[in-house]
């Protein structure tokens, strides 16, 4: 009998964190034959996920280029997938989450009229434009998918809300699978800049920030530099550690505002072991990321984010994860609290991280095989 083809198509480093455990999983299992298809929505991030995986694409639309618009993404994916699934049907295709590749790849499949299966399925700010465009993209990809790889409970009664009640499956985040390959002691960063930190200096503290999102650059960003640097001077025993989008948009509001302080270190967006090896060495995160809330939970380090609203509300709710937007009193306010406040902090960073155990890719595995053999 011939194998199930399952087609992962990704495109961007979050995408490759969380569907590369999923691929070696699946590729592990003989009732199944599993190819790789990169959008390459992001070249060189995501090439460096891969690679550090292990992970090999059989098709590579390579569709990066300069000054890409969501117009451009979108008909260079729909083109090239179109001519991929033409060329080498799949039975199934998995996308993930809620970029540009995974709705238009998922679009393209529906197309075909080749069933689509979405890996972190279910998430929902309920503001069409905040993430933009990533939940409307989530949205309509819940529409075209047959199968549903919610990662909580909560998940899947935001799809049940929407109608959607056939073929789900809660499996967990496949971000924690990640840790397996990348956490590890004695780990030697990558990074110059990271390489020259010494992390066991006694009594010294590390906060790693991120922001780049559209939403927040410009005023936002510049708010958030400003409380930063308030924390750090107002705490000598504190580094914070940036790793700045390469977006000329965010660069040219950080460096102005941040560069040449002694205690904060601005470096290009580092590969995947840095960050989860930097996050597992910090006190705590402050982010408007949305991977990193389910990230730093499952290492025991708080998470301040820097958003009005989230996506992953089950984080909130477990106590591992605080919405505290991008005014800068606050942020200066809710940090302190965590590096001041003894039992603040510790009621968050034991908190029960509510995203799964590292199990959730041999979970979606056996819901495809078990499909497969439905069929």
């Amino acid at each position: 009998m011939k194998k199930p083809h399952i087609m992962c198509v990704f495109g961007t480093r979050p995408d490759a964190v969380k569907m590369c455990p999923l691929v070696l999983e699946l590729k592990r299992r003989p009732e199944l034959r599993t190819t790789v298809t990169l959008t390459a929505q992001h070249r060189e991030m995501l090439d460096a996920v891969t690679a550090l995986f292990g992970v090999k694409a059989d098709y590579d639309l390579n569709i990066m280029k300069p000054a890409q618009t969501l117009q451009s993404i979108t008909a260079d994916i729909l083109a090239g997938m179109t001519k991929v699934f033409r060329e080498d049907r799949p039975d199934l295709v998995l996308v993930h989450g809620d970029t540009s590749t995974c709705f238009v790849a998922a679009l393209a499949a529906f197309y075909e009229k080749i069933p689509v299966g979405h890996v972190e399925a279910g998430l929902r700010s309920f503001d069409r434009y905040s993430p933009f465009p990533e939940e409307m993209n989530r949205c309509l990809v819940g529409r075209l998918a047959e199968l549903h790889f919610a990662p909580t409970v909560q998940n899947r009664a935001n799809l049940a809300a929407e109608g959607i009640t056939e073929g789900i499956y809660v499996t967990g985040n496949t971000v924690i699978d990640a840790f397996a390959y990348t956490v590890r002691e004695g780990y030697t960063f990558a990074d110059e800049k990271l390489r020259a930190i010494d992390f066991d200096a006694p009594d010294r503290r590390f906060i790693t920030l991120t922001a780049h999102r559209r939403e927040n650059q410009g005023e936002g960003i510049a708010a958030i530099c400003r409380a930063v640097r308030r924390i750090v001077d107002a705490h000598p025993d504190v580094t914070v550690i940036y790793p700045v989008h390469l977006s000329p948009a965010v660069r040219n509001t950080v460096f102005p505002l941040l560069e040449g302080h002694e205690r904060i270190v601005l470096c290009d967006p580092v590969g995947l072991g840095d960050m989860h090896n930097l996050m597992a060495k910090s006190t705590l995160v402050l982010t408007d990321s949305g991977g990193l809330q389910e990230e730093a939970p499952s290492l025991g380090v708080p998470v301040l984010v820097l958003r009005t609203e989230t996506e992953r509300p089950e984080a909130v709710e477990a106590g591992t994860v605080k919405i505290i937007g991008v005014d800068e009193d606050v942020i200066v306010a809710e940090t302190e609290c965590l590096l001041t406040d003894a039992a603040a902090y510790e009621a968050m960073a034991h908190a029960v991280n509510p995203y799964g155990d590292g199990h959730a890719s041999e979970r979606i595995a056996d819901a495809i095989i078990a499909w497969a053999e439905g069929r």
